[in-house]
């Protein structure tokens, strides 16, 4: 995911997209922990889509304040 992508989208669909990859994290952390999951570089590009963002929706939060 870039961050242009992120950019163009709303801020209802960022969020429900944050919720998406943070389950999506969860499950992530209990598959490698049960040993299901073999590709543990996932986890890092999950937590750097989680901070894009994070940091877009914050952004947009000071720009309105």
């Amino acid at each position: 995911m870039t961050i242009k992508d992120i950019r163009t989208k709303t801020e209802n669909e960022l969020t429900k997209q944050l919720k998406e990859l943070k389950k999506e994290m969860e499950t992530f952390v209990t598959n490698i922990l049960q040993k299901k999951e073999k590709n543990v570089k996932k986890g890092m590009f999950l937590r750097k889509d989680i901070a894009k963002i994070k940091t877009v929706l914050n952004e947009r939060k000071r720009s309105d304040a």
